[in-house]
């Protein structure tokens, strides 16, 4: 596998995708949730992305079981992921939408420490310290006035934003320090697919969760969004891309996320837009520039 010291113009426009295809997840999540269980609907979208996985890996001739051991670090990486998505359902339903986005999206900055300290070929200089910042900056200005608001029972919703955040971190670093980094990233998805169903189907059914309790077209189509190209299409292309780019360049643009999150949010479900959204979207753009700001030839 070819590893890049940059984030190329393919890299870019992939990226940009994925980060359209997440933001308008965030409105699909809420839809689907009028009728299925939070934990329940995160365990379902495992499981079927993971037959479509293992079907595409059967027309590519992948063996997503082989004898190289690849499948200990898989278990971590698979169990980190569960409890990714066990912070982000559970804390987002116990703090504000605003809230819960900023708190998930210092990832991309854990993301960057942990590279600088762990992978030496990926130490952050300043540019690309203030391109962070400058990133984050513009997505607390975008929901600044709902995280203002202050609610002592949100503390817990943050805190679990906050470590689904770190274990996003810590999977993207498991990947990129073990031999996962050298397999198809088709058997690193399988992995955390099958450990994720694993987990959360059982602890959404002793949490009590009613599970399905509605279908209805917009459901439906809500999960199937959420399995096929989501689950499916964007992780595959992100694993594939966290095992050849730089780790901290990447995450910069996850930046762009939550911003399409809330257009998307404003154009279907009638959500507020904040004022401060222009500046949002040029302190991010700026700051993604300066993290994969590349130093002039000497």
């Amino acid at each position: 596998m070819i590893k890049r010291d940059h984030v190329d113009r393919r890299a870019v426009l992939i990226l940009i995708g994925l980060c359209v295809l997440w933001g308008i997840q965030q409105v699909f999540v809420k839809i689907a949730m009028e009728g299925v269980s939070p934990l329940f609907q995160a365990g379902l979208r495992s499981v079927g992305s993971a037959l479509l996985l293992a079907g595409w890996a059967r027309l590519q001739g992948v063996r997503l079981i082989g004898s190289d051991g690849a499948w200990k670090p898989g278990l971590v990486v698979g169990a980190l992921f569960a409890l990714e998505f066990v912070g982000i359902f559970l804390g987002a339903a116990r703090t504000t939408a605003a809230r819960a986005v900023l708190f998930i999206y210092t990832a991309p900055i854990a993301i960057a420490v942990f590279a600088h300290f762990l992978l030496p070929k990926e130490r952050l200089v300043g540019w690309q310290v203030a391109g962070m910042g400058a990133a984050f900056l513009g997505v607390a200005a975008a929901f600044w006035d709902g995280a203002s608001a202050s609610d002592p029972t949100a503390m817990l919703g943050d805190a679990l934003c906050l470590g689904a955040a770190f274990m996003w971190a810590a999977a993207t670093m498991v990947i990129r320090k073990t031999r996962l980094a050298n397999i198809s990233a088709i058997r690193t998805l399988f992995f955390q697919l099958v450990v994720t169903a694993a987990l959360l189907l059982p602890l959404s059914y002793m949490a009590g969760e009613p599970g399905i309790t509605k279908l209805t077209p917009a459901i439906l189509f809500s999960l199937v969004y959420q399995t096929a190209i989501v689950g499916f299409v964007s992780y595959l292309a992100w694993f594939w891309m966290v095992a050849v780019y730089p780790s901290a360049r990447l995450a910069a643009f996850t930046f762009l996320t939550p911003l399409v999150g809330a257009a998307a949010g404003w154009a279907w479900l009638g959500d507020p837009l904040r004022p401060a959204f222009g500046a949002a979207i040029a302190l991010v753009c700026i700051g993604i520039w300066l993290v994969n700001r590349r130093p002039a030839a000497a």
